[in-house]
């Protein structure tokens, strides 16, 4: 088999000639492959499989069916390459609250709500007093983390287990006052 550059022409043309040959004459196939294929960016891993090409034209034999050969063996390796990449990867979408059917109150909700039925004081009286403090300054005096923590002593993380422990408690509490408020 007879190098690339000597079937080529026989003024001994360079890699870059015969890179701009092979680009004119085979990219529209390979695009054509990998859209068929179902690639996501079928014109980028196009142009990868001629950047991967670039340093291996000087090792290709067989002239422009060589080079034909070896441009659609490294566009299926990329392929193959997406391909794996898409069933390792999950498929994303962005979220848009507006499109969420799905709803649920939040436990500052929940509080509030029970608030104005006059049950707060004893919703509170089952928290311990550390979380009763940083409920009625975060929720109702409606204080930042940062002042919280200054007001109590504490560090603001410490605040936010709190207040976390705080309301995952008084949502348990809640949940039956808020069914028989339904019933009513």
């Amino acid at each position: 088999m007879q190098r690339i550059e000597h079937e080529a022409g026989p003024s001994g043309e360079t890699d870059d000639s015969i890179f701009c040959a092979a680009y004119r004459e085979f990219s529209p196939g390979v695009l054509s492959y990998l859209r068929s294929r179902g690639v996501e960016d079928p014109e980028g891993l196009t142009q990868e499989v001629f950047l991967a090409l670039v340093p291996q034209l000087g090792d290709v034999r067989g002239g422009m069916k060589g080079v034909k050969s070896l441009v659609f063996s490294i566009a299926h390796a990329r392929y193959v390459d997406e391909h794996r990449r898409r069933l390792k990867t999950p498929q994303t979408t962005d979220y848009d609250p507006d499109q969420d059917p799905r709803c649920s109150s939040s436990a500052e909700d929940d509080l509030l709500a029970v608030e104005s039925s006059g049950n707060v004081k004893a919703l509170l009286s089952d928290l311990q007093q550390d979380q009763q403090d940083v409920i009625t300054l975060r929720i109702v005096a409606d204080l930042s983390v940062e002042t919280t923590a200054e007001i109590m002593g504490k560090t603001p993380g410490a605040i936010k287990q709190l207040q976390r422990r705080a309301l995952c408690r008084l949502r348990k509490l809640c949940t039956p006052l808020r069914e028989d408020a339904n019933d009513d």
